[in-house]
């Protein structure tokens, strides 16, 4: 069955997603895990060291501005990942979500280079994360901030990371059911919510903190 991006978005509207089984195979499958990671915009903890780096301006943040770079960066091998799940397949399908308002990027850059971001999915109040690289260190932790920051003001009710690791679980993401997450889903899924180009501005920290204050 061709994937197309209206099949694609009704997946992402049931918690199905589809990966590549390598960078050079074309072909794509479905996903649909058992577990789910989340993390919950009342809850992100932003470790103090990362709070100093965002604050510091080093990076300058943006978001949508460079999307096709942002998921083929996402691909590159990397240290214990000389491989990708992110085909041509994928970079094309995801592409034509941004150009229809679906997928968005934020994106890290120093001196004018991108040295870190990542991608992702947004339907109703949801935001389904794709993927994150760094080029530099805290790269991709700065653009999550970001991003945190960014769902909270345009009113998202979930952040979904897919898949636990170390790095999001840093952040507070937490572990949830298939069906605790479709549950999730469904609350989420049709409300309205507006994805923030404008980053980079506002601190963030600040309004991570304040959202988990009064949460």
């Amino acid at each position: 069955m061709e994937i197309t991006p209206e099949l694609l978005l009704q997946a992402y509207r049931i918690g199905v997603f589809p990966m590549g089984e390598r960078r050079d195979d074309p072909k794509l499958y479905w996903l649909d895990p058992r577990l789910r990671a989340v993390l919950p915009l009342d809850a992100v903890h932003i470790p103090q060291r990362l709070k100093r780096t965002v604050r510091a301006g080093r990076f300058a943040v943006s978001a949508d501005t460079a999307f096709a770079d942002t998921v083929r960066a996402c691909a590159e091998p990397r240290p214990g990942h000389p491989e990708s799940w992110i085909n041509e397949p994928i970079v094309e399908l995801y592409s034509e979500l941004y150009r229809r308002g679906h997928a968005h990027s934020v994106e890290c850059r120093i001196g004018g280079e991108l040295v870190g971001g990542l991608y992702g999915v947004s339907i109703g109040a949801v935001f389904f994360g794709e993927s994150m690289f760094s080029r530099v260190r805290d790269a991709s932790k700065v653009a999550l901030v970001h991003l945190a920051a960014g769902l909270i003001r345009g009113g998202f009710r979930l952040l979904d990371c897919q898949f636990m690791t170390e790095h999001l679980r840093g952040f507070g993401a937490v572990e949830v059911t298939r069906d605790e997450f479709r549950r999730l889903l469904v609350e989420a899924i049709d409300q309205p919510a507006l994805f923030h180009r404008e980053l980079g501005g506002a601190d963030p920290c600040a309004i991570v903190q304040d959202n988990t204050r009064t949460s």
